[in-house]
């Protein structure tokens, strides 16, 4: 059965174009377009994986993250935060900070942020 993963990202480009990368790995994909609306599809899904861009509108990827991981429902469901913020280490240290499983770049090559993702989901833990 192919991993389920919630994407939450506002840019319509780049939501387009991890969609056919993800859907052709493979994966099925909900797509959320802020932070509110991934929070619901977070609870309505279930996903296996959450991907959630770090700026968005309304709740920002930081406040998603923390908000799902305090959840006991949602501790073990790995979550990546991807920005195209260049200042990289702080942005890290703080989405490691909040509970993610990862920080990637968005400049990040499509078979480096699908062998990330892959990663992340073989070290989840199984409920």
């Amino acid at each position: 059965m192919a991993a389920r993963l919630l994407m939450i990202e506002d840019d319509p480009g780049f939501i387009e174009a991890m969609s056919y990368l993800l859907e052709k790995a493979g994966y099925t994909l909900t797509v959320a377009r802020n932070g509110r609306e991934g929070l619901e599809k977070a609870r309505q899904e279930q996903p296996d994986l959450i991907l959630t861009d770090l700026l968005l509108p309304g709740l920002n990827g930081y406040e998603v993250c923390t908000m799902l991981k305090q959840d006991v429902r949602y501790q073990k469901t790995p979550i990546i935060i991807w920005s195209a913020s260049k200042v990289q280490e702080p942005d890290q240290k703080l989405a490691l900070e909040c509970g993610a499983d990862a920080f990637v770049l968005k400049a990040t090559e499509p078979k480096q942020l699908l062998g990330k993702i892959q990663e992340v989901l073989a070290a989840a833990p199984r409920s």
